[in-house]
């Protein structure tokens, strides 16, 4: 932390004294990891930086992370490099967006006491990144995107009553996906309803797990909150939807690229709401006891392009207590 000091001058009758007040004015430098580059981690590094910005603008304090933000490009021994790198700035406080670069990112810090606030962790105390949303217990904080993965689906069953087989398509490296598909197979068991499950690692692997969910004929498909999915959407939700089958998702950001349905959080919101937990702890805030921030679920996206394209009627989706806003998109790659 840079710190400006401002002196005041007071002229006198007889000689200049100087005042004794001085002001602080502090200038803090913020690192930012992002897992890789797609529409919803975008969404929220932009609000993030929009945040920062407004609040330098508006506040006798400055945010600036000129230099200070890194990409993993969804690569673990490139995500090690950066994150490296980025410790090496010595940054006031770190945001990693994603629980891939949070993970990594803990590991890196061990012998370091630079605060973090994470962005868009699904499940953190599944991951093992803090002790409990409520009272964190380490030097570790930030906002959850956690799904509601039995609404999502509730609208799978309120477009198709009859339905009979569903994928579940999605990484196993990924431990956002780990809790909202083992809810999806309680839920799938608790129905009736067959299940298969396609898992892959990289875009060639999603794309053969994809086509393999079409061999098997079945009626819809899940994917949670899994970046390596949401990496891979435009290069499958052609064949999905010539195949007739919706591909339901757990951001917004996969109906943008191409998905049926997008379900969860208002990403952009996450993002903004990151960047003021930082500003807190920046100003003395205790990230050990400051709660990880959930977010309500219930905002609906849907792809008006690919639900005209499968013929599927989401209208009934407004009277579903899962929807609290339907939100029309087409396709496109990123938002505007």
């Amino acid at each position: 932390m840079n710190k400006k000091i401002i002196t005041s001058v007071v002229l006198g009758t007889a000689a200049m004294t100087f005042a004794a007040t001085t002001a602080y004015a502090a200038e803090y430098k913020v690192g930012i990891i992002k897992f890789v580059d797609d529409a919803s981690l975008d969404q929220i590094e932009q609000a993030i930086k929009d945040e920062l910005d407004a609040a330098s603008a508006d506040g006798e304090n400055t945010y600036t992370y000129d230099g200070l933000v890194y990409n993993g490009q969804a690569d673990g021994t490139q995500l090690a490099q950066v994150e490296a790198q980025l410790i090496a700035d010595e940054p006031d406080i770190i945001i990693p967006i994603a629980t891939p670069a949070v993970t990594t990112l803990i590991s890196a810090l061990e012998d370091s006491d630079i605060p973090v606030v994470f962005s868009a962790v699904s499940d953190p105390v599944g991951a093992g990144i803090v002790a409990s949303l409520d009272a964190p217990g380490e030097n570790v904080t930030g906002t959850s995107d956690a799904l509601n993965t039995n609404a999502i689906f509730d609208l799978i069953t309120t477009a198709n009553p009859e339905i009979k087989k569903v994928g579940l398509l999605y990484s196993q490296s990924e431990d956002a996906s780990t809790q909202a598909i083992a809810d999806a197979k309680a839920y799938l068991d608790n129905a009736g309803i067959e299940y298969v499950e396609k898992t892959g690692t990289n875009d060639t692997e999603i794309m053969q797990a994809a086509a393999a969910l079409i061999d098997e004929e079945v009626e819809a498909v899940f994917t949670p909150t899994d970046n390596t999915v949401m990496k891979a959407e435009l290069a499958i939700y052609e064949s999905f939807a010539e195949a007739g089958i919706p591909h339901y998702a757990g951001a917004d950001s996969f109906a943008l690229n191409g998905a049926f349905c997008g379900y969860g959080v208002n990403y952009a919101n996450l993002g903004t709401e990151t960047a003021k937990m930082v500003i807190e702890i920046l100003n003395g805030a205790d990230p050990a006891s400051t709660p990880v921030k959930t977010f309500d679920n219930g905002i609906v996206t849907i792809n008006t392009e690919i639900a005209e394209e499968i013929g599927i009627d989401y209208s009934a989706f407004s009277k579903s207590d899962a929807c609290s806003e339907i939100v029309e998109t087409v396709t496109a790659e990123n938002f505007e």
